[in-house]
């Protein structure tokens, strides 16, 4: 009754504006054209654009660490937590934290899985390192991964390694590779009688590479081996179902392409495996089944969590094809106007089926570092420097309310500083 009171009075404050995610929704209901001309529909796309609070003197790039969220989503954290500050033990504990129950059904439905095999989380690592520290393994049980794997899942089989004598072997591929089927090889000729697990991206954070996860995945069952999937930056950036992975795990971040509340992420484990991992933090013997037994990190806001669904819900109302089209647009843009310079590539591939958003910039004879520096200090254009052994350069990523004339901008300032 309480949260219902305080509810219907923020609702009838909200009525003074029209809701973001009705507007989306208003715009795109009815709209039958194909995703890949809505892309460069600069009217559509300004209704999404408006939904977001943003300062526009700051050109946004860099989406792939963590996105803003939409004022639909900001606004249900901010109402939730002034809930939550009336009386935290019962508004918080009692009232607010059951409907995490709401959200795992819609999450589940979206990714098309079982409730019960819907973890929610803080991010992508937590998911991972769940499964990454929970498996059973022994001295000299070997981890197949890629040496473009995030850092932090690198680190966490690594401190294995020091803790339990595991053996961690990376494989390279080129950037881009010839085919996926040339990344599922690369897999299958590297696995021997010790490898217990293969880790990967389903697409990397470096250069935006997508990886052919069910081929790899039912390689790796087949074998006996478990295959762990880092999704962090595939979930909601294009569309796939659980289906067309049939993964046994996959650890996600909302933060990034779902555009959910900052700290905010969920793992999936088949049902049949759940019972085979231990929780990175503790839970009771009577959870051993059951997917919560990864929730249970103690005292943590409501807030963050629950405002998932209304990102769920503004994600949908623009629809996944015509994001991950829009996405696809927008890099092009910048890729086709600077690789056309001397000195300046891309090892991100053009095919739809290898790539999506995320693209990377190099620019030879310039290191990225102090070059995303002066596109900050000079232009305030938000990048990030990426090098590697293989290669480096600039990674590029807008998302769905970046504008055109934002691309454009980034393009003269590049153009600029590398004449």
């Amino acid at each position: 009754m309480e949260r219902r009171h305080f509810l219907r009075t923020a609702g009838a404050l909200a009525l003074l504006r029209p809701d973001a995610s009705h507007r989306v929704l208003a715009a795109t209901v009815g709209n039958n054209r194909a995703a890949e001309d809505l892309a460069r529909d600069e009217d559509f796309w300004r209704e999404i654009q408006s939904a977001f609070t943003l300062d526009r003197n700051i050109i946004n790039l860099n989406n792939g660490g963590v996105s803003p969220s939409p004022r639909v989503v900001q606004e249900s954290m901010r109402r939730s937590l002034e809930f939550s500050n009336i009386a935290p033990a019962r508004t918080m504990w009692a009232v607010l934290e059951p409907e995490v129950e709401n959200v795992r059904q819609k999450l589940a439905a979206d990714f098309g899985c079982d409730p019960e095999e819907m973890a929610i989380t803080r991010n992508a690592s937590e998911s991972l390192e769940n499964v990454q520290q929970g498996l059973d393994l022994k001295a000299g049980d070997e981890v197949l991964t890629t040496d473009q794997d995030y850092p932090r899942m690198i680190t966490t089989w690594k401190q294995r390694e020091r803790r339990d004598g595991i053996v961690l072997k990376t494989i390279s591929f080129p950037t881009p590779p010839p085919s996926l089927d040339d990344l599922a090889e690369r897999f299958e000729r590297a696995i021997t009688p010790r490898t217990r697990v293969i880790h990967f991206c389903h697409i990397t954070n470096l250069t935006g590479q997508i990886f052919p996860v069910q081929r790899i995945c039912q390689l790796a069952r087949s074998r006996g081996i478990e295959a762990i999937v880092d999704g962090a930056h595939a979930y909601a950036q294009f569309p796939f179902k659980h289906a067309d992975l049939d993964c046994d795990y996959y650890g996600v971040s909302l933060h990034k392409w779902l555009l959910a509340p900052h700290g905010t992420g969920f793992l999936y484990v088949r049902k049949s495996k759940i019972g085979k991992v231990w929780p990175l933090m503790a839970a009771p013997v009577e959870m051993t089944d059951n997917i919560r037994k990864f929730e249970e990190i103690g005292t943590h806001p409501a807030a963050n969590h629950n405002a998932i669904s209304d990102a769920l819900e503004f994600h949908t109302a623009i629809g996944v094809e015509r994001k991950a089209a829009r996405l696809r647009y927008l890099r092009g843009l910048w890729t086709d106007r600077l690789t056309r310079l001397p000195h300046v590539s891309t090892p991100t591939s053009s095919d739809p089926r290898l790539s999506c958003g995320i693209g990377l910039l190099s620019v030879e004879g310039k290191e990225p570092g102090p070059l995303a520096d002066q596109l900050w200090e000079k232009y305030r254009i938000l990048t990030v420097g990426i090098v590697h052994p293989q290669f480096k350069g600039l990674r590029i990523t807008p998302n769905v309310y970046t504008t055109v004339p934002e691309i454009e901008t980034f393009c003269d300032a590049v153009e600029k500083l590398i004449a």
